[in-house]
């Protein structure tokens, strides 16, 4: 199999990349602007990588569709901050850019697994959130932060329709709040930039207090990345088209826990960490609440709960979680620490 990867550089891309090379005999090609997160792949002869932009290298990537077998484009604006502040530019890059690649696939029908998210559901009520039977229910028009929900609503539609017209084949999955390794740069975290758990990990490493927006009553279901890129493979993988024209929420109801629980493990395990300590992150870590107009600006609004029933994945593809919220947390929190030291030696927290 050959196997198309936009956005191969980030969170996802990156661990996905590790397991097809390590489990599988399939082949890499490779999009994205810089290869920071895919050093330990990217002299892999069965690795095929070029650092471009999906607004740039247009020839290459229809090339690519047309010459793989499949073709998942990863690449998207995931930060509500930027959802507040610069709608349009999640939409050129979420929307717009996303159609163009998804219009090229079914023109080669080149499978797609696209990558929807847990936010299309918005403030839905269900108890469970199901792929088949539970409405979007997003915010106003005046309420930024739903662009990016819309953005990938309207793309999971746009391939529906065309996997009902023609035939085409496509997979779409939603994860839910996955965490690991390489999630983003903590070095270079800015206020409501990064996903929360580094954000939270960032602020302590830099002496800042951890803000809880709204007092971090909101609860989310965090899912290890390694539970979810076996998920992933499997979808791929496609055993005799079980995956063909379904939706997958990927995420671990188990691990349902408020932004506060998640702001309290943090803190515990850097106050239980040695490098933690002997570097001083762990002095003194402050929590404090905030409003979300005092963290975001206007235009945003949250959702209070998201949890997903993940019946399809495991009748269709025999696949559970097996990660439980505290090892997720110290593997994340663990990675981050001893990457931070190994790339700063000698630095402390007043120095951070």
């Amino acid at each position: 199999m050959k196997v198309l990867i936009l956005g191969v550089n980030g969170f996802i891309g990156s661990h996905l990349s590790e397991k097809i090379l390590t489990e599988t005999d399939w082949d890499i090609y490779g999009l994205d602007i810089s290869s920071e997160k895919i050093g330990n792949v990217i002299d892999n002869p069965r690795f095929h990588f070029l650092e471009g932009d999906i607004d740039i290298n247009k020839e290459w990537i229809e090339y690519h569709i047309k010459k793989c077998d499949v073709v998942l484009p990863l690449v998207a604006i995931a930060t509500p901050l930027t959802y507040v502040q610069d709608p349009l530019r999640v939409f050129e890059l979420d929307f717009e850019a996303n159609l163009a690649i998804i219009k090229q696939a079914v023109k080669y029908r080149t499978r797609v697994i696209f990558p929807s998210t847990s936010e299309v559901y918005g403030m839905c009520t269900d108890d469970e959130f199901n792929e088949e039977t539970s409405n979007f229910i997003l915010g106003p028009t005046n309420k930024q932060r739903w662009i990016y929900s819309c953005c990938k609503q309207l793309l999971d539609r746009v391939l529906w329709a065309h996997g009902q017209k023609s035939g085409f084949k496509f997979s779409i999955f939603r994860p839910y709040n996955w965490l690991g390794p390489r999630l983003d740069d903590i070095e270079s975290t800015k206020e409501g930039s990064s996903r929360v758990i580094t954000q939270f990990i960032g602020d302590v490493i830099h002496g800042k207090p951890i803000r809880l927006v709204n007092g971090g009553l909101q609860k989310r279901c965090f899912l290890y990345i390694d539970d979810g890129i076996d998920c992933l493979l499997k979808i791929i993988e496609n055993k005799d088209g079980a995956c063909d024209s379904k939706i997958f929420n990927i995420g671990n109801p188990d691990n349902n826990m408020s932004i506060a629980e998640l702001a309290d493990e943090v803190k515990a395990i850097f106050e239980a960490h040695p490098l933690a300590k002997e570097h001083g992150f762990s002095d003194n870590i402050k929590i404090e609440k905030v409003t979300e107009e005092e963290f975001y600006g206007k235009g945003y609004q949250d959702v209070s709960f998201r949890v997903p029933s993940i019946k399809n994945a495991k009748e269709t593809l025999g696949w559970t979680p097996k990660h439980d919220f505290k090892s997720a947390m110290k593997l994340t929190v663990d990675w981050f620490i001893q990457d931070y030291v190994k790339k700063n030696p000698g630095k402390t927290k007043q120095a951070a």
